[in-house]
């Protein structure tokens, strides 16, 4: 930070949305390469209603065992993609929907940083999130290796087949549970990223000061925590609805609601918050990766936007 700088708890930040956009991108990758298994894990305990798997754990042994260790990454190519698009549009349309929120100083309250979380979540559920997630969940709920044996015998085989026999609406199954599920999480991580970094860390949004990878990785670990708990119910609804396909009897679940009411019903209230645990392991991970690696190229603009401003005053 230049010195003299001094941080302004409702200052914005120096860096463009695009710039914001790519950091997130990144970070996506990265999470995706590393958490796959995870994720595979948590939709199997979602579909699991005949008590096969007793716990992560055993959820894990039993799919390597049976299926062999690379189906702990089955989806990878879809999810990574699906990361990288989701950061890419997150991160940048936060920014434009934080700076339109601004008041006439510049200034955020957290009122509104909330609001531009949920925006950006409403965002990335549509255009990026749904269509993808269930292509993902299609391809993880399949069992074994080989392709001879599976209906879907990839990503874009499985989409294909998607469109052909449920139509576009298909893609888009489980679409509400997906908004709410987001535009929550988004909500409470931007949010909470903030207001951690500025307790733990004294780092003001567009003070230029550079947190360490593992500062980021400490805000972004706690502010992650918070979304999980709060969109369990979303989470299982929006997997059950996209892991449904049509058949010559219909559909199990009707729509979001039709399923946030059965599946408490035939199942218990807790079945509401079923992979949980696995989410809570691999979410707020995910996003100390994330913010890591976005915080350390976001800092990096936002300080040399910040000293070509204080060179031209100085001019």
């Amino acid at each position: 930070m230049p010195e003299g700088k001094k941080a302004d708890p409702g200052g914005h930040s120096h860096v463009s949305p695009v710039v914001k956009g790519f950091a997130g991108s990144i970070g996506g990758v990265a999470e995706a390469c590393c958490l796959q298994p995870m994720d595979v894990i948590k939709t199997r305990l979602q579909l699991d209603k005949a008590g096969k798997y007793h716990g992560i754990v055993h959820c894990g042994r039993t799919i390597a065992s049976e299926e062999g260790v690379k189906a702990l990454w089955k989806g990878l190519t879809p999810f990574a993609t699906h990361l990288t698009l989701k950061y890419a549009l997150r991160m940048g349309s936060n920014s434009i929907y934080s700076g339109a929120l601004r008041d006439s100083e510049g200034k955020l309250t957290d009122g509104r940083r909330m609001l531009a979380g949920f925006m950006a979540g409403i965002t990335e559920a549509l255009i990026i999130v749904t269509p993808f997630e269930v292509v993902k969940i299609r391809l993880q709920q399949q069992r074994g290796l080989s392709k001879e044996g599976l209906k879907y015998k990839g990503p874009i085989h499985c989409a294909a087949t998607v469109l052909r026999e449920e139509g576009l609406r298909g893609m888009w199954s489980g679409a509400t549970p997906t908004i709410l599920r987001n535009g929550t999480n988004q909500m409470c991580l931007f949010w909470a990223k903030n207001n951690t970094d500025k307790f733990l860390w004294d780092k003001h949004e567009g003070d230029g000061k550079m947190l360490t990878p593992g500062q980021s990785m400490t805000s972004g670990f706690l502010a992650a925590l918070l979304g999980p708990i709060a969109t369990g119910p979303f989470d299982v609804a929006k997997t059950r609805l996209m892991a449904q396909t049509k058949t010559s009897g219909g559909v199990r679940y009707t729509g979001f609601f039709d399923a946030l009411r059965r599946i408490p019903a035939e199942e218990g209230v807790r079945a509401m918050w079923k992979g949980l645990l696995p989410r809570l392991l691999r979410i707020p991970p995910g996003q100390a990766i994330v913010w890591a690696v976005s915080d350390q190229i976001t800092g990096y603009f936002e300080q040399q936007a910040l000293l070509k401003a204080s060179g031209g005053l100085a001019a």
